[in-house]
């Protein structure tokens, strides 16, 4: 199965069309909410973000940290997460570096370090509810998790790949403070603002 690489996304002429392309089929069948996300599989998050800034994405909200609850393909882990989050062309961009404890993001990483398109997400209320709809459909339950770090609850489901293009779609619902929340390009950026500005650049949450 050839690799989608995020690089080719952006040289299209719309990066917000070529990302809506991306499982289309899929998505329609099962009436998905809008895109909100593409994740994308890095070495690392720091030198993926730094190669997009200078093209003028961003700046990204880098963090890491330890998964409340991880549970893959039926098995409880102790995972530890790296990711960076900028917007463009009003979708969320998410860089993914293979930490400890998951195999989700190590087993399509590129040799020469190009990021390569692992999932396509989306905000929902009822991430359980989703996850089984399409357990229902025959598309198997890849990782249960939760994740919380400086007043956020980010709940998650992934599901398999898809055969035709190796695309996890995963479901998401965020909290802040209890609170459903839709994390905006303005907050991130700034964020990411912040942590170039003070040199550091990740936040361990």
């Amino acid at each position: 199965m050839t690799p989608i690489y995020l690089e080719d996304l952006l040289r299209e002429k719309s990066f917000s069309l070529a990302a809506n392309k991306l499982s289309k089929h899929i998505r329609d069948a099962h009436g998905f909410p809008p895109l909100y996300q593409i994740g994308a599989l890095v070495p690392s998050v720091e030198s993926a973000a730094q190669a997009l800034e200078e093209r003028g994405l961003g700046p990204f909200f880098i963090m890491a940290g330890r998964a409340v609850s991880w549970r893959e393909n039926g098995h409880e882990r102790d995972c530890t997460l790296k990711l960076g989050l900028a917007f463009h062309q009003g979708i969320q961009v998410e860089l993914l570096e293979p930490v400890r404890g998951s195999d989700i993001h190590k087993d399509s990483l590129d040799a020469q370090g190009r990021p390569i398109v692992q999932h396509l997400a989306f905000l929902t209320r009822d991430v359980d509810a989703w996850a089984e709809r399409l357990e229902a459909a025959g598309t198997r339950l890849w990782v249960r998790a939760t994740l919380k770090g400086a007043g956020l609850t980010a709940d998650l489901a992934y599901m398999d790949k898809n055969e035709d293009d190796g695309i996890s779609m995963e479901f998401i619902r965020i909290k802040l403070f209890g609170i459903p929340l839709r994390l905006s390009a303005g907050a991130t950026h700034t964020i990411g603002r912040i942590q170039k500005w003070t040199g550091k650049r990740c936040l361990e949450v």
